[in-house]
């Protein structure tokens, strides 16, 4: 099993909304921000997915929301890919505060869609294999 991936984000003023709290939409920006950094230091950047013809696909996306955050805390956004057999596979991810408190979980189902026959790909888990330099950050 591959060490639990994450990475620090401080909440920013402009992302909160009336209430003074983290807009609901930015924790799926935390999200995004924690995979792309997961991809990177695998040693997969966009473009070689671009070059290899494929994109990644969110298919669903479920977040449970447990304590509200606030302009300045520090937060820490963990990431980890989940493999199955088919064409999906699962994200989870947990945002947690500096004590540890996870204020919220988030669990997709993506795919790598083949962009030319707009199909996902019969294997992901081959494609992250191949382009990565470091798969065992997947848990490959």
């Amino acid at each position: 099993m591959a060490e639990e991936f994450s990475v620090p984000v401080v909440v920013r003023g402009y992302e909160t909304d009336t209430q003074g709290h983290l807009n609901q939409a930015v924790y799926l920006q935390y999200a995004e921000h924690a995979r792309w950094s997961l991809l990177q230091k695998a040693g997969i950047r966009q473009t070689d997915l671009l070059h290899r013809g494929v994109g990644q696909v969110a298919l669903e996306v479920t977040v449970r929301y447990r304590r509200e955050l606030r302009a300045g805390d520090q937060v820490e956004v963990t990431c980890a890919f989940l493999w199955g057999e088919g064409k999906t596979f699962r994200i989870e991810q947990t945002i947690r505060t500096a004590d540890g408190t996870a204020a919220a979980e988030i669990t997709g189902v993506g795919g790598l869609m083949d962009l030319e026959k707009r199909r996902l790909v019969d294997d992901p888990r081959a494609v992250f294999r191949t382009l990565a330099a470091d798969p065992e950050l997947f848990g490959l």
